[in-house]
């Protein structure tokens, strides 16, 4: 999270500062319509600043994957940067419209525009200002339905497969507002750096829309499978389902989650991978919890053979670090990527670390219990399963009373979001380095 609001804040507080380089925040004269123009041109950009970023951010790129700790917190830092931009867009929409609707209603006078001092415009400032009709107009309604777009992508009940859908529209709406950008944005600007910051941005937003819109996030990292087998946990609501792979995947470390596509309609999923990789034999498994519409369908439209597409590996959350020691915390489905883990150090065995896991639950299986049990003796990790209405609740104080040496441990936490922040708050409170507690952010959206 830490590397989140470093890359956040340092996007917000550069392109200020940079913007500060080429215009001010007090015009002279300071008037009511100065000080319009300039903050219509700062949060212009400001607004176009995050969209770009979000737009890189959306095609997956490698390289920021591990910096930032994951694609889990790439989207998170993708999804702020979403609100930044709306924020930023609403308020520029504002002192743009909001002037024009005050001075037809009456309340304002706009002053007369000024004739450029008898000079003659360049070709270019020529060109851009005949198109500022049409950019102020593309521009106005391509912030509207963005913003309908983005409202309900932070919506939780708006099902997966429309967000997927709605999402890519974001791509050729971002294009319409880079031309609404180049057109309206102080041409002084340009020969500023700010102006060169923002060409860079907006062309590198535009590529990877041009890409999101041809279907290629992705592309170099995916293959296809086959279901192997499906075995349905009905008390859990889980599926866990093994896929034979094609040539092409590189391999994957125990942690990291990939995206499936078992339906065109659907579009791609992310699951955590519940299985070591073994290039030998070339097989994958994810265990789903039925946590929505299209996950609870699965164990009734999955069949044995079907053919499915599997893109990734991506995360970071891998379990590498110094510490000879170690406490997982899994908390209901929360519990697969230390499946994954302990079926790795069972062909593997970890000399290094002394490990404790920790599986909080509210629903029993005595099967997936026994096959829990199973890899947790065959990868020498201490299993202590709580059932919540028969060994009550895991808090950090109780975690503190069973292991006295947690001081010298990190902790890797997969589960409720709420529940992490409880038990990470609790920790650090007592003493725990921030750093030592790793958490899979495992909301896309």
């Amino acid at each position: 999270m830490k590397n989140i609001k470093i890359a956040l804040w340092a996007l917000l507080i550069g392109m200020t500062l940079f913007w500060a380089l080429a215009d001010t925040f007090l015009p002279q004269p300071l008037t009511y319509f100065s000080l319009r123009h300039v903050l219509v041109q700062y949060t212009g950009v400001m607004a176009m600043a995050a969209m770009s970023v979000a737009m890189l951010l959306a095609v997956r790129p490698r390289m920021p994957e591990r910096w930032l700790g994951g694609l889990d917190k790439m989207y998170r830092l993708h999804k702020w940067l979403g609100i930044g931009a709306l924020v930023f867009g609403t308020v520029h929409w504002l002192w743009a419209q909001g002037t024009k609707w005050a001075v037809g209603w009456g309340w304002l006078t706009r002053p007369a525009r000024g004739q450029g001092g008898g000079q003659s415009l360049g070709t270019l400032e020529q060109l851009l200002r005949s198109q500022r009709g049409l950019a102020e107009t593309l521009g106005e309604w391509a912030f509207y339905v963005m913003a309908l777009l983005l409202v309900l992508a932070l919506a939780k009940r708006f099902p997966y497969h429309w967000f997927a859908k709605t999402h890519r529209l974001l791509a050729a709406l971002y294009l319409v507002l880079v031309f609404h950008s180049v057109v309206l944005i102080e041409v002084d600007y340009w020969t500023q750096p700010v102006g060169l910051l923002m060409a860079l941005l907006m062309l590198g937003g535009s590529l990877a829309a041009f890409r999101s819109l041809a279907k290629g996030i992705g592309a170099g990292r995916k293959v296809k499978g086959a279901i192997r087998s499906l075995i349905h946990y009905p008390e859990l609501d889980v599926l866990e389902t093994c896929i034979d792979l094609q040539p092409g995947w590189a391999g994957h470390q125990a942690g990291q989650f990939a995206f499936v596509t078992s339906s065109r309609r659907e579009g791609a999923h992310p699951y955590t991978i519940a299985s070591a990789w073994d290039a030998r034999q070339p097989r994958i498994t994810f265990i789903t919890k039925a946590l929505g519409d299209h996950t609870r369908r699965l164990p009734h439209t999955l069949e044995v053979g079907s053919v499915v597409t599997v893109e990734g590996p991506y995360g970071c959350f891998t379990f590498e670090d110094r510490k000879a020691r170690q406490i997982w915390i899994g908390a209901g489905i929360g519990i697969t990527p230390f499946v994954a883990r302990m079926k790795q150090l069972a062909r593997t065995p970890d000399r290094q670390h002394l490990i404790d896991l920790f599986h909080p639950t509210g629903q029993y299986s005595p099967e997936a219990i026994g096959k829990l049990r199973a890899d947790a003796e065959a990868a020498g990790v201490r299993l202590h399963l709580l059932i919540a209405d028969q060994n009550g609740r895991l808090s950090g104080e109780r975690l503190r009373e069973e292991l006295p040496d947690w001081r010298d441990a990190s902790f890797w936490f997969c589960g409720p979001p709420g529940f992490g922040t409880a038990l990470r708050d609790d920790l650090v409170d007592h003493g725990l380095d921030p750093a030592d507690f790793h958490q899979e952010l495992f909301q896309l959206r």
